[in-house]
């Protein structure tokens, strides 16, 4: 039986929870149903809905801008609603204003996330109840799969002093949970306390990932093409964490990971040595077409995932990391340049934050990374979080809908 998704029910049987209301609207290109229609024209079209406005998250509402681009957004071309950007060239532009509340007395959100930690859709939800609550207003979330399902769990806890716009709240990594189950998390456990309603879905349960749910996929952001992408993104994320490629400017971003000093052979046999469950690694060469290496063969491995229940994202990503390290540190360098440049942690501004070390960011905790640079054993990084991971695990059990 095909997964019923919020939008879907609000429009078929709980259209009151708009009655008599002027909706805001915080979208991208997955808010559609599933013969491809977009919540934008439904909403515009259907009798007894007030849209007044149209908020767009990171990308862009129609989704067509890269990451770390600030979003400039100007009227819809089909329907002529002002449309406001939720991510600007400043921290303070992830928020609603109250000049974009104003005529505004519900924000709908609907908006796929992809079960991991950095991915930044349910913190621009966080911070439009955190709005919502400031200003009077209410927040109504749709709800949507995990599309890597809600059983397993991954990672370490972030903490506090990291909180950033890829991680606001101390959860894992992968977090195993629906946007509509955050919501209700986050508004509980870190006071936020909006008027919130979420409304479920009807026929997903937390053993299904998204190719079981017979919804289409929708690309989230430019460079999540598939499931596939999504599967590993909870651990090769780390890689914007450095100075390496992790497949942006290829076809096949997230899953082709190196740089122009890389020895492909040799990190494949590095990474095949780890005996990581669910995964396998081919030596690969690409020449990305943007971003990091532009223009320059890098040596590297793509991944190729052989049983996606056994697979575990995140350890696997610090394994990348780990072994790239190694790599680096038997490469000898004759001279620095673009293509001849040592293994680095990335040092520029990332996700708004100066103060810390995107890979400090994105692990979530400083300690992680002096464990990496210490060439831990995975074993002893991922015996490092299993008790904050059992505290988180009780607390999340108080907000699950399915």
């Amino acid at each position: 039986m095909r997964v019923v998704v919020g939008l879907e029910r609000i429009l078929a049987d709980q259209k009151h929870l708009l009655k008599g209301k002027r909706v805001g609207l915080v979208c991208n290109p997955t808010s559609v149903t599933p013969d491809l229609q977009h919540a934008i024209d439904l909403f515009h079209a259907t009798d007894g809905i007030d849209l007044q406005a149209i908020f767009g998250p990171e990308h862009g509402a129609r989704g067509d801008v890269q990451y770390m681009v600030d979003v400039v957004e100007e009227k819809d071309a089909k329907t002529g609603l002002e449309v406001f950007s939720l991510y600007g060239k400043t921290k303070e532009s992830l928020a609603p204003t109250k000049e974009m509340l104003e005529g505004i007395d519900t924000l709908v959100v609907d908006i796929q996330d992809i079960g991991s930690r950095y991915y930044t859709y349910v913190y621009t939800m966080s911070y439009c109840m955190e709005s919502a609550a400031k200003y009077g207003k209410e927040v109504i979330v749709l709800d949507r799969p995990n599309p890597l399902g809600g059983v397993t769990v991954e990672g370490n806890v972030l903490n506090k002093p990291l909180h950033s716009f890829v991680g606001r709240y101390p959860i894992p990594v992968r977090h195993g949970m629906t946007p509509g189950e955050l919501a209700g998390l986050f508004n509980e456990e870190f006071g936020i306390g909006c008027k919130l309603t979420v409304v479920p879905m009807r026929g997903w349960n937390r053993e299904m990932w998204f190719d079981q749910t017979e919804l289409p996929w929708v690309i989230p952001s430019p460079n999540m093409p598939t499931l596939e992408t999504a599967t590993v993104y909870p651990g090769m994320c780390l890689l914007e964490g450095t100075n390496v490629s992790e497949g942006r400017g290829t076809t096949m971003p997230f899953l082709f990971v190196g740089a122009p000093w890389v020895d492909a052979y040799a990190l494949a046999e590095l990474l095949t040595a780890e005996k990581l469950p669910g995964i396998r690694f081919r030596p690969h060469y690409f020449t990305p077409t943007w971003d990091k290496c532009k223009g320059l063969r890098c040596g590297g491995v793509q991944l190729h995932i052989s049983d996606r229940d056994a697979f575990k994202s995140y350890v696997t990503g610090i394994a990348v990391v780990k072994a790239l390290r190694r790599v680096s540190s038997k490469h000898a360098v004759s001279e620095r340049s673009e293509s001849n440049r040592p293994f680095d942690w990335r040092r520029e501004a990332y996700e708004f934050e100066n103060d810390h070390l995107a890979i400090d960011l994105l692990l979530g905790r400083h300690e992680l990374r002096k464990m990496v640079e210490a060439d831990a054993p995975l074993s002893e990084i991922e015996q490092s979080w299993k008790d904050e991971l059992a505290t988180y695990m009780a607390t999340r059990a108080k907000y699950l809908l399915y």
